[in-house]
């Protein structure tokens, strides 16, 4: 067997206070300013609809842990997304971590290609999604 694929890790700090980096990614409204639309609640088991660019992607929060911790499973191909926060000073330490990529060569069947290359475009995805549209919405006003 072809081994998985690595997790998407982005780490940032932010010059924000903690509750205003949680709200921003678990408040439905505010997800959708810096990542997708969706009906996400920050409540374990809630099943939820993200609004990808391949159509409606069914997820479930699977973990909650106010003001540090959120997990959810994304869509049907196994993956999971979880954000951590932490608390440094007056910053907000923000790690991102996208997993449960199969092998290079799985087939992705909403986007019809290989797994290396879905993996590929997110992650450099996520570098603009992280380090700029959410930085600009937590670090305004």
């Amino acid at each position: 067997m072809t081994e998985k694929l690595e997790n998407i890790v982005k780490t940032i700090a932010f010059k924000a206070p903690i509750e205003k980096v949680w709200e921003t990614v678990t408040d439905a409204e505010k997800i959708a300013s810096w990542f997708m639309p969706n009906d996400f609640k920050p409540i374990e088991g809630h099943e939820f609809t993200l609004q990808s660019p391949f159509g409606p992607s069914p997820c479930r929060v699977e973990q909650i842990d106010a003001p540090h911790f959120v997990r959810f499973a994304w869509d049907t191909d196994g993956w999971f997304v979880t954000f951590e926060l932490k608390e440094i000073g007056e910053q907000t330490e923000f790690t991102l971590t996208h997993g449960g990529w199969k092998e290079a060569s799985h087939i992705i069947p909403k986007a019809n290609v290989p797994t290396e290359a879905v993996r590929t475009k997110m992650d450099g995805g996520w570098t603009m999604i992280v380090g700029q549209k959410l930085k600009d919405v937590v670090e305004s006003q």
